[in-house]
């Protein structure tokens, strides 16, 4: 996840699932292990809204257009398996999402709309990066490292991040699904 400029107060955001230990560990772990520079300043996530940024101002009806969407979709499962690449296209190597990509994108179509509509660089892929604009041979270490990974979780809340001066993200607000 990079961080797009601001300008003023400008507050950076991200919504995005957090990944749960113990696979978190293991995901940030891998990442390291690639030499990807964000390894510890990008927590491991499924991306709901890539990065934005948004007036002070204008947080707390992000807040409530977030608490609105949890309360409209259901807690599901995700299941992550094997590795995949958007390479050519971006130097990505990502977990796959085996199951809960179709609830995954319900939750983005909901989220990316209102007072956080935004155009999206590529079509919404649900997945979980590993190794992001690195070199070939990290790439494909990332790769070879995780294409075994298997896990499976329940998604009960996702997160509102804050990308805060010091590079890092952070959650912020979390929003249980109830519906």
């Amino acid at each position: 996840m990079s961080a797009p400029e601001r300008m003023g107060a400008q507050v950076r955001i991200g919504v995005s699932i957090p990944i749960p230990e113990p696979y978190s560990a293991s995901l940030t772990r891998a990442r390291i292990e690639a030499g990807d520079p964000l390894a510890h300043s990008v927590p491991p996530h499924i991306t709901l809204m890539p990065p934005a940024v948004v007036e002070p101002d204008d947080l707390a009806e992000v807040t409530e257009h977030l608490r609105a969407v949890a309360t409209e979709h259901p807690p599901f499962v995700v299941e992550l398996g094997g590795t995949d690449s958007f390479r050519p296209i971006s130097p990505v190597v990502f977990v796959r999402l085996a199951a809960g990509a179709q609830a995954c994108e319900r939750l983005q179509r909901a989220i990316n709309a209102g007072p956080l509509r935004q155009e999206l660089r590529f079509p919404y892929h649900p997945h979980v990066t590993i190794a992001h604009e690195i070199d070939d041979a990290g790439l494909d270490a990332a790769n070879a490292a995780m294409e075994a990974f298997d896990a499976v979780f329940p998604v009960a809340h996702f997160s509102l991040y804050e990308y805060g001066d010091d590079g890092v993200w952070r959650d912020v607000s979390n929003f249980v699904l109830t519906s």
